[in-house]
């Protein structure tokens, strides 16, 4: 697939970060350079960093040897590369060549916490929920739903449990299953990530290939406020899981997790 944006006076800008989640760095050549708030910044024409958006954060990245922080241009529509506050931005030009390169480590680490989101959302679905929110963040991970008609299971302690008990299973069974993930896009251009035949949504984000490549995915027994039923959750990559000492154990769904209510 091939994602491009076309900035009047600049060109196309591929969306590199779509193709291939595991992609690890790229060899190509800046389209554009300018300022923001006096601020310079640089955009190439195959963009490996996925910027901050859709409750998904930012790659950390380098452009040559200078790390940068990827950000959505709202005008152009263009993904700069500007530096970290502190750093300096070398003098790149239009038609230059550079090497981008992304840190694999986090990129995984964000494309798992993002699938397992959309593997939360389809199993909540199955209780008859909405989906009304979502955050990916590390440590702030959540789905949040609304019920169309009362749910009496939520009511109590031991009806939230069991409910999560079953989210737990549903969510175990399809990471065994190890369900392909895989993106298509529609003729109207918006981009679908589909986990299998389980479920389907639009989404710019990154992804695992497999929903066996998620480890250790826990969920905390759910809350309810506000009407809202908030799910959280954690998951991980399973090449980076366990630490070089410990052999790797197969994935399994908890009910504890490292989270930060909001």
């Amino acid at each position: 697939m091939v994602h491009s944006i076309e900035a009047t006076g600049i060109g196309a800008q591929a969306s590199a970060y779509l193709d291939d989640s595991y992609l690890e760095q790229v060899d190509t050549r800046v389209i554009a350079v300018g300022e923001k708030d006096g601020t310079p910044w640089a955009a190439v024409e195959h963009c490996l960093f996925h910027p901050q958006g859709g409750g998904q954060p930012a790659d950390r990245g380098w452009l040559e040897d200078t790390e940068i922080i990827p950000v959505r241009d709202r005008e152009s529509g263009l993904v700069v590369v500007m530096v970290p506050e502190g750093g300096s931005l070398p003098p790149f030009a239009e038609g230059q060549k550079v090497r981008a390169r992304i840190d694999l480590r986090t990129r995984t680490a964000h494309a798992a916490l993002h699938t397992a989101g959309h593997l939360v959302e389809a199993v909540g679905r199955t209780q008859g929920w909405e989906m009304v929110a979502s955050n990916h963040f590390p440590e702030q991970a959540r789905i949040e739903f609304q019920a169309p008609h009362t749910d009496t299971r939520l009511a109590d302690p031991e009806g939230r449990e069991e409910v999560t008990a079953a989210l737990r299973a549903a969510v175990a069974a399809a990471v065994a299953d190890d369900l392909p993930v895989f993106a298509r896009c529609l003729a109207d251009g918006r981009r679908v990530v589909h986990l299998d035949e389980l479920h389907s949504a639009p989404c710019g984000g990154t992804h695992v290939r497999s929903l066996g490549d998620l480890a250790e995915v826990a969920l905390p027994t759910l809350k309810v406020k506000k009407g809202r039923i908030r799910v959280s959750y954690n998951a991980t990559h399973v090449s980076y899981d366990a630490s070089p000492h410990v052999p790797y154990a197969a994935p399994h769904v908890s009910g504890t997790a490292t989270h930060r209510s909001h």
